[in-house]
């Protein structure tokens, strides 16, 4: 499956949501410090509902150890500041795919030392800023599985 990674996430009930979404498809949960919550918040657990013990959730002090510890064969990191859309790029099995905090988005020091095509964005209207974290892992999670044929699901 594919590797779904959070850096620094800010927001209890998005990451809750993700580990529903990782639970549901298969996807590993890589949680990049530090985090704007506990994993013990109530909120975070309201939004994961009982999927907590479905889904493969890990944390790392930062992205260089979990790229050290896991090394997926790429990493993809989805950003609005991309220019290739997410359903232009042939996902592969473990692939990573990177998101950045809610507020911020990923440090464009980080892009920098990725190769242009390996930059997604989805698509928005005109003048809107971007999509809530966890409805952009969802859109991005299918498409990646839906390439897969749903290998796994039903």
């Amino acid at each position: 499956m594919f590797h779904v990674i959070l850096y620094q996430p800010e927001i209890p009930p998005n990451t809750g949501n993700i580990i529903r979404l990782c639970a549901n498809t298969g996807a590993r949960l890589h949680l990049i410090e530090p985090l704007g919550f506990r994993l013990e918040d109530k909120e975070l657990r309201r939004a994961g509902l009982d999927y907590h013990e479905w889904a493969e959730v890990k944390t790392y002090a930062t992205l260089e150890v979990f790229l050290e510890s896991v090394k997926p064969p790429r990493l993809l990191a989805f950003s609005t500041r991309a220019h290739r859309l997410y359903t232009q790029m042939e996902y592969r099995e473990n692939d990573a795919l990177l998101f950045g905090p809610e507020t911020r988005g990923l440090p464009q020091a980080l892009l920098d030392t990725l190769p242009e095509e390996h930059k997604l964005r989805l698509p928005l209207r005109p003048g809107n800023r971007s999509l809530n974290l966890s409805n952009t892992v969802a859109v991005a999670v299918y498409e990646a599985w839906r390439q897969q044929g749903f290998s796994g699901g039903k």
